[in-house]
């Protein structure tokens, strides 16, 4: 199973251990930041499904930090939840104008932290991504985030997991480690192409020896997903 990654951005342990208890009850997978700089390399490097933000923090703020992803093409599209003492109306509003998908007032309960969560990433799939696909013995269901092969349920990481479902849902063409990147990782996210072929061994790892031949190399181009023979 590949568990939907959500990172939690909060200054206060306590408030962070509540959160990340909620998350792991419910099945999510979860990173922790305790400031903004802190939090943007962990987007950058584990590409977070959804990001639970809060407002205050020391150094650049919560409201900066969602201000500056929603204005990159790499991150503008990962939905952020924004935490709050604030209760004016002008903070709320002002939150969502930078983009921020929701907004909850602390105190909060941890049952309507994840109602909340859960209902963002249902309106932030993209259409068609939430189809399950069955190519080669391999399938993929992006509702339960389940990869299984020949009805055998498969560990997965996050970054693998989403390279999985682009390949599926692309199969039989050839990318470039940079159009890999850019559909994987994010445009405008800044990663050496040579991390596209480490998490492509660790794929073909995972799918093991049979499948793995279905993550095709195409010297001088890139990779293809494909059942026909090279």
């Amino acid at each position: 199973m590949a568990e939907k990654t959500v990172l939690i951005v909060d200054d206060e342990p306590s408030i962070r251990e509540m959160i990340a208890v909620a998350l792991e009850m419910a099945g999510y997978h979860y990173i922790e930041a305790g400031d903004a700089r802190q939090a943007h390399s962990l987007i950058v490097d584990e590409r977070p499904d959804l990001i639970i933000l809060d407002w205050m923090l020391p150094g650049t703020s919560g409201i900066d930090l969602a201000r500056r992803l929603k204005r990159d093409e790499g991150t503008a599209e990962i939905p952020i939840i924004m935490l709050t003492a604030r209760t004016e109306e002008d903070n709320r509003v002002q939150g969502l104008e930078v983009g921020a998908d929701d907004y909850i007032t602390k105190p909060f309960s941890p049952r309507e932290m994840v109602a909340r969560l859960k209902a963002v990433l249902r309106r932030s799939t993209p259409p068609g991504m939430d189809t399950p696909v069955e190519i080669g013995g391999i399938h993929l269901d992006p509702i339960g985030h389940w990869v299984t092969i020949d009805g055998e349920s498969v560990n997965i990481g996050p970054t693998e997991y989403r390279l999985l479902q682009f390949f599926m849902t692309h199969p039989d063409r050839v990318y470039t480690r940079e159009q890999l990147l850019d559909q994987v990782w994010g445009a405008g996210i800044y990663v050496e192409e040579r991390t596209v072929d480490v998490h492509i061994r660790r794929l073909r790892k995972v799918l093991g020896e049979a499948h793995g031949k279905l993550v095709q190399t195409v010297r001088g181009a890139g990779y293809r997903f494909s059942t026909r023979q090279q």
